[in-house]
């Protein structure tokens, strides 16, 4: 038992190198030549096609939670008029690029991984590094930079319609004063705030597109193996982003100071 548990542990963190070595071998692609532009334009249409309505309406409740919990507790300690900043930086830190990940994982990156993997099983990739064909080039490099540039633009959208959903709930549904709400946010929001809810954005696409790809070029067992590593590749990609996003919140509190401190 202690030899499989071994065994299996040695598999991961081998599965883990040769992903994370994938990973540098795109960002090296991104800056040699040919572009390919036409795949990047088609991809980034598709995944903002699958991505956009679903960010929208996963963002209203995410801000109506945030603003109606913070609103209870800020209301129990007397400090209603920090409701505002609060729930924007709430929402602009950590709900948008987390739920815009989310979005790009489940939708855009389950495809990536399943059009991969469908060409895999069907011995194109291989036919095309007999050729003398990037796969990593050709086809992973415009996918990976096609979910980087629609969570950049998705995790503004997100930003936007959650603070809109959270100013309608904290000043329609519990009574708040506009005034107050949007004082509270000047008085504690800073730029660094946008800043790095946008690397974030980035960081979490590119891992979301670079694990699909992965997954995707190494699928086993034939067609159940292609939907088995659709699943493991959403399911890794959450994983990594809930670590990644705890490692990148804990720098930036360490490495920018608060607003008036």
């Amino acid at each position: 038992m202690t030899i499989q548990v071994q065994q299996r542990a040695a598999n991961g963190l081998r599965e883990f190198g040769r992903m994370c070595a994938m990973g540098l071998d795109v960002l090296l692609a991104m800056l040699r030549r040919p572009y390919q532009v036409r795949e990047f334009v088609q991809q980034f249409w598709f995944i903002a096609s699958v991505s956009i309505t679903p960010a929208v309406l996963v963002s209203i409740p995410f801000g109506a939670v945030i603003s109606l919990q913070l609103g209870s507790l800020t209301s129990q300690i007397g400090a209603q008029q920090f409701n505002g900043a609060a729930s924007v930086l709430a929402v602009v830190q950590q709900a948008s690029p987390i739920v815009t990940t989310l979005i790009i994982a489940g939708a855009g990156g389950s495809a990536i991984c399943a059009d991969l993997g469908a060409r895999s099983i069907r011995e194109e990739i291989a036919a095309m590094e007999v050729l003398g064909v990037s796969p990593i080039q050709r086809l992973v490099v415009p996918r990976v930079q096609a979910a980087v540039g629609v969570s950049v633009l998705l995790n503004g959208l997100v930003s936007v319609v959650g603070v809109l959903g959270g100013y309608f709930f904290t000043v329609i549904v519990q009574g708040g004063t506009p005034g107050a709400y949007l004082a509270s946010f000047n008085a504690l929001a800073q730029l660094p705030d946008l800043v790095v809810s946008s690397i974030k954005a980035v960081i979490f696409g590119y891992l979301a597109g670079v694990v699909a790809a992965y997954r995707g070029l190494n699928p086993k067992g034939g067609p159940k193996g292609v939907g088995d590593v659709v699943n493991q590749s959403v399911v890794i990609t959450f994983l990594l982003l809930f670590f990644v996003n705890t490692v990148l919140t804990a720098l930036y509190l360490q490495l920018v100071p608060a607003k008036g401190t």
